[in-house]
């Protein structure tokens, strides 16, 4: 049986797409008969900090010499050193969701410092699996070789058609954790020049990632006067979620930057235009058919490409007919799981 430890920073059942991705790989990964060993690591990651570095020592230092290691990014990039302690003696796989000095929201020094830190923890891994052929291009500009990298994007789950809000508001739904990067700041921003329109707006997903942020984007709505008309339901279960989905008329997420963007195919899959930006691998993930993207974090085109949609129910439908088209054409979780596996057998 071939034996593989996954190393993820906090409890793998969180609700981003990152976390969901790795839960997917290693079920996939269980169903074809590996035995994982998962560690999930305490502390705040990417960091700096002291509990977490020691977190990710203590985890590699308990696995057995030449056992296959898979690291997520978040947990490792920022301690190459930590990594370069065990590397002679793991063979120590990174995947990466996207390079974390690119989040958004960073002061620069430490967009800084994380870019040449997981620079480091990616020269030191065997094996590189990255989520999309967009950061795939990114890796290898650092200097990794083709062979040593495989593009493994997320896999599309079938799911219904949406029927759309039962009154006829459109509902514009966002689903997201609240953190700069997310841009729900730009979408309030946005909304509040659209007050003439009929809509209705949701923003799902955790609010406690980044407690400033959190409190701006209320600020903003209050201030805006929309909270009658924007809801935050805060994380939902897999129930609610579809449920929302299911009575929702748009999805917009304007991203500065997503690696992939998982939201984006989920929503494609219920038939739903999209709204996006052309921050990172959005545009590769979202074609020019079943979407509109505008600049990151420019707010009067994020206006425009709402109320574009709002006004052209005929629109709407094409580019969800388009999106669903090109959800159905893509790789199942089981498919990604099977290369993911196949991969690991060559390390």
């Amino acid at each position: 049986m071939p034996e593989l430890g996954f190393v993820v920073p906090g409890a793998l059942d969180q609700p981003t797409g990152g976390y969901r991705y790795d839960a997917r790989m290693i079920a996939g990964l269980r169903e074809q008969g590996w035995r994982i060993e998962l560690c999930e690591l305490e502390g705040q990651f990417p960091g700096p900090d002291a509990r977490a570095e020691q977190a990710l020592d203590a985890a590699l230092a308990g696995f057995p010499d030449g056992m296959r290691v898979l690291l997520d990014g978040l947990a490792a990039g920022a301690y190459p050193a930590t990594l370069k302690r065990h590397v002679a003696r793991l063979r120590l796989v990174y995947l990466m969701h996207h390079p974390l000095g690119l989040e958004a929201g960073l002061a620069p020094t430490r967009s800084r410092e994380l870019l040449v830190s997981e620079r480091a923890a990616v020269a030191l891994a065997s094996r590189v699996v990255v989520t999309s052929d967009y950061t795939r291009a990114q890796v290898a500009d650092w200097g990794v070789p083709s062979e040593r990298l495989c593009s493994i994007p997320p896999g599309v789950e079938q799911a219904p058609l949406a029927r759309g809000p039962e009154d006829g508001v459109p509902v514009l739904l966002c689903v997201a954790a609240w953190v700069p990067r997310k841009g729900q700041l730009e979408l309030v921003r946005a909304l509040s020049g659209l007050r003439g329109w009929s809509w209705r707006a949701e923003l799902a997903g955790a609010m406690d990632r980044d407690l400033d942020y959190t409190s701006a984007v209320r600020a903003t709505i209050a201030e805006s006067g929309l909270g009658s008309r924007i809801s935050a339901p805060g994380v939902l279960t897999r129930e609610g979620l579809a449920e929302r989905y299911d009575q929702a008329s748009i999805f917009v997420l304007p991203s500065a930057y997503e690696g992939f963007g998982m939201a984006f195919t989920e929503a494609m899959m219920r038939g739903l235009p999209v709204i996006g930006t052309t921050g990172g691998a959005i545009p590769r993930t979202v074609p020019e058919t079943a979407g509109l993207l505008v600049p990151p974090g420019d707010v009067d085109a994020l206006r425009r490409a709402l109320e574009s949609l709002l006004c052209d129910s005929e629109q709407r439908r094409g580019m969800g007919c388009a999106g669903r088209a090109h959800a159905e054409s893509l790789p199942g979780w089981t498919e990604g799981a099977r290369r993911l596996a196949q991969w690991l057998r060559k390390h």
